[in-house]
């Protein structure tokens, strides 16, 4: 491999988001990584899947939201997987993207997005001003292994990840336990956050365990209001799909061009909404500052027509499943009672159904500012601040997605054509087949950790350059403290058959196979003495490491090869 290979398959190896941003194919890769797995297929066993499988895919889908919430928390724990520097990311990708780029697409290097993350203060909303300016998280993204693996550590009664690790396992998930075609399943990444589109009814939004449907997107709550922070206020860096990416910085997109013009399409329906008497109420109760001008009728009631005032109504919602012009508004009117509740209309306050009514006899769209002059009008003598209410009232309706600019050089690659009749076997069977066409494809085994089938070069060089927890647990021991460290510990690795866990996994799993071990021991003699040769010889079920002493393991996975790590950090393996 040329330097700048071996630096992207290493990068296949550790999954950092600064890593998934620079190459951004890694992203399809860790997806393809975890459709590999056994892990994700032995779930459609669990009577939880098991029941549901003459259903539809929608069902299925709704049933594997509650399943991922149950099994895995959000983990944004700055130190799992340690820490590293600007200066040393910015040196190292600079071959790729100048840091000026960097620092303007990139969160912990300069990047504010809009008007929201310059008022929050990035680092203490990450929680780096503990740290100095210049640290900053590695923030490697999981494998579904690594997700499971959470279990045992400290604190964590479940899997766990963050929101990469957590969209990569939904995409994965969605085409093995739900049988969502991946052409449906759309990849969008921002500086701070990563999301799935998925194309299956109006539109489902993955936002790290939730889905938020298009209802959802537009039901003013709380909930819905966080899901929309990363679409609303930031650039989005990276779309990926089985026909490819495109990235907002490099001119040259693998995506197919036609597939990413349909998917604008798809995520511009999502984002947008009618104004019924229910968005209406749904944009109210987000946006509270406006109630107080609105008033809400029910025509339909019993008794007669009956009017509350807007604020009344969401109070009286709160801690009921009744909700303001909904099929359930005539209950919660009836709920309320008579003293809040009036038979005659309030002259101070627009009743909505009013409102609406007008916008529709006259034509007007409130999204049109060319319209907004006849609503201002109609509606300015209730609505003091009527600029913003139509400014805010309109953004409610429809989110531009700020997406990676059309206009680039399209060079399609070979598509990933996985189809929901295949099994596991299947799957990499042909993913096998198209390693030399499709270099997603190929980083994929990468990410797998399949060290039995991928050049073993990149594997060390990510287990000897990016494990800084393993370093940092043993600071305190002796070389002949660590072994013993790693003998006591068990012997089992968090990765099947003839796959690799890094050095830092087992330091925060405290689980290894001898293999595993014996590269984490190599990664800290190597710190601690970068100029001693070191050699690590696996041969049958016995693994030497060789520096200035030696320290032997048992390994059940069955690999032979010899790594010779030199002083210069040259890394030469082969027998």
């Amino acid at each position: 491999m040329t330097p700048e290979q071996l630096e992207k398959y290493s990068s296949a190896v550790t999954l950092s988001d600064m890593e998934v941003f620079v190459f951004p194919e890694l992203m399809y890769s860790l997806v393809l990584a975890n459709i590999m797995s056994p892990k994700i297929w032995q779930w459609r066993q669990r009577d939880t899947f098991e029941k549901l499988r003459d259903k539809d895919s929608y069902k299925k889908l709704m049933r594997l939201k509650q399943f991922i919430m149950d099994e895995y928390e959000f983990n944004l724990d700055l130190e799992t997987w340690g820490l590293t520097t600007r200066e040393q990311e910015l040196k190292r990708f600079e071959k790729f993207i100048s840091p000026d780029e960097i620092a303007a697409s990139n969160a912990l290097f300069g990047y504010q997005g809009d008007k929201y993350y310059f008022d929050v203060d990035i680092r203490r909303h990450f929680g780096l001003d503990k740290y100095n300016t210049n640290v900053i998280p590695y923030w490697k993204t999981e494998t579904v292994e690594a997700m499971d693996a959470f279990r045992l550590k400290p604190g964590y009664n479940t899997g766990a990840g963050e929101c990469v690790s957590l969209s990569t396992l939904y995409a994965a998930a969605a085409f093995i336990i739900c049988g969502i075609p991946l052409e449906d399943i759309y990849m969008v990444l921002t500086p701070l956050h990563s999301q799935n589109f998925i194309n299956i009814k109006d539109g489902v939004l993955t936002n790290n365990r939730r889905l938020v449907t298009k209802t959802m997107w537009f039901n003013g709550t709380a909930i819905s209001d966080k899901a929309q922070r990363a679409l609303r206020n930031e650039n989005v860096n990276i779309v990926a799909h089985p026909t490819g990416y495109i990235h907002c910085l490099y001119n040259d997109a693998t995506i197919d061009q036609e597939v990413y013009k349909k998917f604008t399409t798809l995520l511009s329906d999502y984002l947008t909404e009618k104004l019924l008497l229910l968005t209406l109420a749904n944009f109210l109760r987000w946006n509270m500052k406006y109630q107080k001008y609105f008033q809400f009728c029910c025509d339909g009631c019993r008794g007669g027509e009956k009017y509350a005032k807007a604020e009344v109504l969401f109070h009286y919602e709160h801690g009921t499943s009744m909700r303001v012009a909904d099929d359930t508004f005539e209950k919660l009117i009836e709920e309320i009672g008579d003293q809040e509740v009036l038979t005659y209309k309030l002259p101070d306050r627009m009743c909505c159904q009013q409102f609406l009514r007008f916008c529709e006899y006259e034509s007007l769209d409130v999204r049109s500012k060319s319209d907004w002059p006849a609503i201002k009008k109609y509606l300015g003598p209730f609505v003091p601040p009527v600029d913003d209410f139509l400014k805010d009232l309109a953004d409610f309706l429809h989110t531009e997605a700020k997406l990676p600019a059309s206009q680039k050089d399209y060079k399609p690659c070979e598509p990933i054509k996985l189809n929901t009749d295949m099994q596991r076997e299947d799957v990499i069977e042909y993913l096998q087949s198209v390693r030399d066409k499709n270099s997603t494809v190929d980083l994929a085994f990468y990410a797998f950790r399949d060290i039995h089938s991928c050049d073993w070069t990149p594997f060390v060089k990510a287990a000897l350059e990016r494990s800084p927890v393993s370093v940092e647990k043993t600071k305190s021991m002796s070389d002949d403290g660590v072994y013993q460290w790693l003998n006591d510990m068990p012997g089992s690795s968090i990765y099947d058959d003839k796959r690799l866990a890094q050095p830092d996994e087992v330091a925060n799993y405290l689980t290894g196979d001898g293999l595993e071990k014996a590269f984490l021991m190599a990664n800290i003699l190597r710190s601690r003495d970068p100029q001693q040769e070191i050699a690590i010889l696996a041969e049958g079920g016995t693994v030497m490491v060789k520096a200035k002493g030696e320290y032997s393991f048992q390994s059940q996975k069955q690999l032979d090869n010899v790594v010779h790590l030199s002083p210069d950090g040259g890394i030469e393996t082969g027998k």
